[in-house]
């Protein structure tokens, strides 16, 4: 599995810094998960963060943009589209996703929910164009790494950050 400093060698190092466990303590009781050991790390890194101008994602210690608001945002938009878009039962229970961040060119990026333990978390991506869920059997900090190596993982940052990974907080 990849880890943050592979990430932090291609992104550059976080300046968010956080380390109260306990806005993430409440969300996943309020959620009834554990996020995956590899996005808290880099939510907690990285912040609300803006990556290459393209991808955001947030944490949930802030008010703004709250993690937690946001995944439940989108699992109540989710409960009322149409049944041919939601091939995936958008939630937090075993087997579902739910959304961790979005992109300016128009995709939703999701972690699935394991079945049970001996699964490994999963990404998808939607891309609202298409209206098509692509499944990347990898963990969020595998899938970031990916992205950032401009890899073909559904959200392509050619375009967006042509000089190289970059990002700006979000607050």
């Amino acid at each position: 599995m990849t880890s943050l400093e592979d990430i932090k060698a291609l992104l550059g190092e976080p300046r968010f810094a956080w380390s109260d466990p306990e806005p993430w303590s409440q969300l996943e009781g309020e959620l009834g998960i554990v996020f995956p050991e590899d996005f808290r790390e880099f939510c907690d890194a990285y912040g609300p963060v803006l990556i290459n101008n393209q991808v955001a994602t947030s944490h949930p210690g802030v008010e703004r943009g709250k993690l937690g608001d946001w995944i439940r945002g989108d699992i109540e938009a989710w409960a009322v589209a149409p049944e041919n878009e939601a091939s995936y039962s958008v939630g937090t229970g075993p087997g579902e996703i739910f959304a961790w961040g979005s992109a300016a060119s128009g995709e939703t990026m999701f972690l699935r929910v394991p079945k049970d333990m001996s699964e490994n978390w999963e990404t998808v991506v939607y891309q609202s164009g298409d209206g098509i869920f692509e499944e990347h059997p990898m963990s969020f900090s595998d899938w970031m790494l990916s992205y950032l190596r401009g890899e073909d993982v559904t959200v392509c940052s050619r375009d967006f950050a042509p000089d190289g990974p970059f990002y700006e907080p979000i607050v």
